[in-house]
């Protein structure tokens, strides 16, 4: 079950979400310098990063699964958000160049899936770039961060489903060497902790940050397939009369 949209923002702003705000993204800078006039999307809740790269960027959207919930983004712009199913991606054939995956992977549903519809949308020679929870890490045991929540990966378990799905790993790096908690003492020793993690205990990251291109020299098997899902608008409640019901009474 997706962590809901409320939850990821609160934690985001909190110092513990900040915190690890910064330590993801100097992993990301690691792996991606900038992205001159590509087309870029987040899928997940990636908008935390998607802000260091959209200056460069032709376009980018920010599409968010319809188990977690969506908000605007950027705020005070046109929205660029977009409320979707990661199976069936609003999206042509290879029209997108980078993909980012964050607090997307360990909720999906069937994961083979969610990997075989990104390859379709990426362009030939795409990327993508996943985030998710180390199974050897501390904060894939502690339940109050979104890392807590969902399925665990161990880096060999990644690869395996990247290539199973037609894609080519290559750059890694970890992030969130730090113990996830909320006490300013340990806080304050983040710097110390991100330093030795990379050196001493590197297998026990908090997440685990890999990229892989999308590989075009064999092909993927396509089945048609009907949506089994539809979006239902809310106007109100289930179980509020209408105003045909209420003036038939």
């Amino acid at each position: 079950m997706h962590t809901d949209i409320v939850d990821l923002r609160e934690f985001y702003h909190s110092p513990l979400g900040r915190l690890a705000d910064h330590s993801i993204s100097m992993a990301l800078a690691s792996l991606w310098a900038r992205l001159p006039d590509e087309r870029l999307v987040g899928l997940g809740y990636a908008v935390p990063y998607l802000d260091r790269f959209r200056a460069d960027t032709e376009r980018t959207f920010a599409f968010m699964p319809a188990g977690q919930g969506a908000v605007n983004w950027p705020p005070g712009e046109p929205s660029s958000t977009a409320l979707v199913f990661d199976e069936e991606l609003p999206l042509p054939d290879a029209s997108v160049d980078r993909v980012l995956m964050v607090h997307s992977l360990e909720f999906a549903e069937n994961p083979r899936e969610t990997m075989k519809e990104l390859w379709r949308v990426l362009a030939p020679g795409g990327r993508l770039v996943i985030v998710v929870p180390n199974r050897r890490g501390v904060w894939a045991r502690m339940e109050h961060t979104p890392f807590g929540s969902g399925r665990p990966y161990s880096r060999g378990q990644l690869t395996a489903l990247l290539r199973e799905t037609n894609f080519t790993p290559g750059a890694s790096a970890e992030a969130l060497f730090f113990p996830p908690s909320k006490l300013r003492g340990v806080l304050k020793l983040r710097g110390v902790f991100e330093r030795l993690g990379r050196f001493l205990w590197p297998m026990f990251s908090g997440v685990i940050v890999v990229e892989a291109q999308k590989r075009l020299y064999q092909g993927l098997p396509v089945a048609a397939r009907a949506s089994r899902r539809v979006f239902v608008p809310v106007i109100a409640p289930q179980g509020v009369p209408t105003t045909r019901e209420r003036a038939s009474r």
